[in-house]
């Protein structure tokens, strides 16, 4: 047993299912329930009345007896006869057949299955029957397996649709938007002339639209009460109504000159009903894709509407020629001759006048039937109904982007329109973008405000006003604000846009696109001419560049990382453009995957002083372009794959810094061709495959930093002491076992890194010569003893010994006052060595408690796994200060 609750779902789908049967399926439904009733009627009385009545056409001759009523007469005696008088021939008419009740009881029942034929005592039954295989087919699209889960997602999508808030919000807002038009045109439009005639002018198109906005609230969908407030006159949409009582809703397209729009006053959704507008946005999204990618549910109901009409066309195929069998007499011969004395029967059937008008009205719905499908088959021959397309919609303001739907999505709407039109307008607002903009745009307001905004913002070492967002559907206005930004940083933002309320944004320079195609409207695009000074750009490929990149004609940093290059070969590796309008670009950051220098940097070099490229891997093939860029001042060649020094180097005769790390160099012969580079100060080789470090090295005078770590270098000319003027020389990560006493002529040298090698002992020249030494590195080596004057280097702040052969530390390390506080960097046991008294000098104002934990848990740097991160921000500071 269930109970009556666990029938209400059932209820409520047939009740939403008819939104859904245009009228001539309810018609044909109404038509198989009168066919049906005329059947279940002819049934009962089949079933209660249903019988023959016979009498007997030819007597049995006997001698006793006769046929006629005269021959009664002379059996009769006279006395009788005279007391008869007139009456005698009234009585005597008709014939006596001598039969008893029993004997008529059992000729009309065999009568009954002989002379009744079939179709007479089946009919009933047939017509009940074929009415119900009429009535299973009739809804057979909405209950096969394959489309009854999407009509029911689809109808259950409708609801929601209808009763969503938002809905409303779209419509007031494109009502009155209609209504604003329409006023603008009635000012422009000559007064009217006095109507000739009394008869009423037809209603205008708009009226009607705002007609079947109303009617909407009569739908069964839309019972829930929405969270806008009713309108206080629901029976129109007039301008003034609707901007009082509904949220007024921005309309993102471009509205008719001299239309001046009123105060908006915002009533947004509050954060529940916003929530499921964003999600019913998502399902319509996924139903559509799934609704479009068939038309299972066309071929279905047009199988149906076939096969009802063949149907139809059975039945009566064969029901009007039997029409004729359904008569009032029949004539019958029991062949019981010896049990009743007859051979033929005279015999009526009751309800052969019944039947017979019941079977003639049934074969009339029936026809009718037939006609509706028939209407149904050219209906669907003459419509597209695999395509629907928004006509009427499109002429309000709001809805003009709603898309045009195919297959299944296109047929349910199709029938959805027989209904009542305005259930498909509702609809068209969830596949409407600019109104799922619309809403993204309410709901980043409300959850994006100025105080939010305000407390993500930092402050960095610069001192700069910081912001970063991360994956939000669009910018919030509240972001244009914050007058005192410096620095925004944008992730993944779908639809950002800078209208131009940026021009509050009096602090803005610098602006971080990490996979994030802005867009500028044109007020705007003056506005970032002339504040933003940085830029960097995060893309996958070139032509998500935007182009109003190219028109900042005050920037002077740009990064660009992405994918630059192009599979078509080297003619066509550079995607930006042209540069021409960034002439105070100084520096150029790229971090892509180029085959060559581009030709269009040239547009810039008279103002570019820094290149720098992080080519990923790929293979530089053409350099020439460096040889036009003569004002450089800053080159790096990173990751590049190069094997030899490139040629065009020549041409920079302004080069003070050159990067080549991490590229394939192993011989550096042609050092010698950058003799005549005399501003040449900083000269970075770090790892690459350098086997050698070739003579010609001296020819470079005026380096001030050397930087060859992570090669292959064994031993090192005495002509690389021949650099007076090297204040920083690094060496990490190679395999040299001896550092050359001459490193005493390097008097100016502040940083010595020699990590990572073989070294077995340092000269004593290195004490008592490089009296500025700031730094000295020689961790992960063979030191077997440090010598004692160590305590000459009294600018010492940071020494490295750990992994070495130590077994003792000198005393002398407590005359080295820079390295109090922790800039002894050493295994504990080791430095418990020495006396108590040095080791209180060097722990003296160590921030940290204890012995130097610091030199057993601190991580390894990925660069160089035998530096601590402290070590190299140390080196890096002190490299800023120098």
């Amino acid at each position: 047993m269930f109970s009556l609750s666990e029938l209400a779902p059932l209820n409520q789908h047939q009740s939403r299912s008819k939104l859904l049967k245009p009228w001539w399926e309810v018609f044909m439904d109404y038509l198989v329930v009168l066919m049906l009733m005329a059947s279940v009627l002819a049934c009962t009385e089949q079933l209660s009345r249903d019988r023959v009545v016979c009498v007997p056409l030819d007597p049995l001759v006997t001698p006793n007896t006769s046929a006629s009523g005269a021959a009664l007469k002379p059996s009769l005696k006279p006395h009788v006869q005279r007391n008869l008088g007139p009456n005698l021939h009234s009585t005597a008419r008709g014939r006596r057949t001598h039969l008893v009740y029993q004997q008529y009881v059992y000729v009309s029942q065999v009568c009954y299955h002989k002379a009744l034929p079939l179709y007479s005592r089946f009919f009933p039954y047939l017509a009940m029957l074929q009415s119900l295989v009429l009535v299973a087919s009739g809804s057979f699209w909405l209950h096969f397996p394959h489309t009854s889960a999407r009509i029911e997602h689809f109808l259950a999508i409708l609801a929601k649709c209808c009763e969503s808030p938002w809905t409303s919000q779209v419509l007031s807002h494109a009502a009155r938007q209609e209504s604003i038009q329409e006023m603008e045109v009635a000012e422009k439009r000559p007064p009217p002339r006095p109507p000739l005639s009394s008869t009423s002018p037809s209603p205008s198109v708009t009226r009607t639209r705002r007609t079947s906005i109303d009617s909407g609230t009569d739908s069964p969908l839309l019972k829930r009460s929405f969270a806008t407030p009713p309108s206080p006159c629901p029976s129109t949409l007039s301008c003034n109504s609707t901007m009082s009582s509904t949220s007024q809703v921005h309309c993102p397209l471009s509205k008719p000159s001299g239309v001046v729009d009123s105060p908006r006053q915002v009533t947004s959704l509050d954060k529940s009903d916003g929530e499921q507008t964003r999600a019913l946005f998502e399902r319509v999204r996924k139903f559509r894709s799934h609704s479009e990618s068939s038309d299972v549910i066309y071929k279905v109901y047009l199988a149906q509407t076939i096969f009802k009409l063949l149907m139809v066309t059975l039945i009566l195929s064969y029901s009007i020629p039997l029409l004729s069998s359904l008569s009032f007499t029949h004539t019958c011969h029991p062949e019981e001759q010896a049990l009743v004395g007859y051979t033929t029967f005279e015999c009526i059937h009751v309800l052969s006048s019944l039947l017979r008008k019941l079977l003639v009205a049934y074969l009339t719905l029936l026809g009718l039937y037939g006609l509706l499908n028939l209407y149904t088959l050219s209906w669907m021959s003459h419509s597209s109904l695999r395509q629907y397309s928004f006509h009427s919609l499109k002429e309000l303001c709001s809805l003009r982007d709603v898309p045009d739907l195919r297959n299944d999505l296109a047929f349910l709407l199709h029938m959805l329109d027989q209904y009542d039109p305005l259930l498909a307008q509702r609809l068209s607002v969830f596949l409407s973008p600019v109104s799922e903009s619309r809403l993204l745009e309410e709901s980043v307001e409300r959850r994006w405000g100025e105080e939010k905004l305000r407390a993500m913002t930092s402050v960095d070492a610069d001192g700069c006003c910081r912001l970063q967002l991360v994956a939000l559907p669009r910018l919030p206005p509240a972001l244009f604000t914050l007058s005192q930004l410096q620095v925004l940083k944008l992730e993944l933002i779908a639809d950002a846009r800078f209208t131009a309320q940026v021009a509050n944004m009096t602090s803005l320079r610098e602006l971080h696109l990490y996979h994030c195609a802005a867009a500028v409207d044109p007020s705007a695009l003056g506005v970032l001419q002339d504040r933003l000074e940085i830029l960097h750009l995060n893309f996958t490929q070139a032509s998500e560049i935007p182009s109003w990149v190219l028109s900042l004609r005050n920037l002077h940093e740009l990064h660009l990382s992405g994918r630059l290059n192009s599979d078509g070969g080297v003619g066509r590796s550079w995607a930006l453009g042209s540069l021409r309008q960034l002439r105070h670009l100084r520096v150029l950051v790229i971090r892509g995957m180029l085959q060559r220098i581009p030709v269009e940097l040239c547009e810039v070099t008279g103002s570019l002083v820094r290149l720098d490229v992080y080519n990923e891997g790929t293979r530089l093939l053409v350099l020439t372009g460096l040889k036009r860029m003569v004002d450089l001042t800053e080159l790096l060649l990173q990751d590049c794959r190069l094997e030899r020094l490139p040629s065009a180097l020549l041409a920079l005769t302004n080069l003070r810094t050159l990067d080549l790390q991490h590229n394939n160099l192993r011989t550096l012969e042609e050092l010698l061709s950058l003799a005549h580079l005399r501003r040449l100060s900083c000269l970075r080789l770090a790892c690459n495959r350098v086997l050698a470090l070739p003579a010609c090295i001296g020819v470079l005078r005026g380096l001030e930093l050397l930087d060859l770590s992570n090669n292959q270098l064994q031993s090192l000319p005495p002509a690389l002491f021949t650099l007076r003027r090297l204040q920083r020389l690094l060496l990490a990560g190679n395999l040299l076992e001896v550092l050359p006493a001459e490193v005493k002529e390097l008097q100016l040298l502040t940083e010595l890194d020699l990590s990572g090698n073989r070294v077995e002992s340092l000269p004593p020249q290195l004490f008592s010569s490089c009296l500025e030494l700031h730094i000295l590195n020689v961790a992960h080596n063979s030191l077997g003893s440090l010598p004692a004057g160590v305590a000459a280097l009294t600018r010492l702040c940071r020494l490295d010994l750990r992994s070495n052969s130590l077994e003792d530390l000198p005393a002398e390390l407590g005359g080295c006052t820079g390295l109090h506080g922790g800039g002894l960097l050493v295994e504990d046991w080791l430095f418990l060595s020495l006396p108590p008294q040095v080791r209180d000098v060097l722990s003296r104002s160590c921030p940290r408690s204890g012995t130097y934990p610091e030199s057993r848990s601190r991580p390894q740097s990925d660069s160089f796994p035998f530096f601590s991160p402290t070590q190299w921000s140390f080196s890096s500071a002190l490299e800023s200060q120098i």
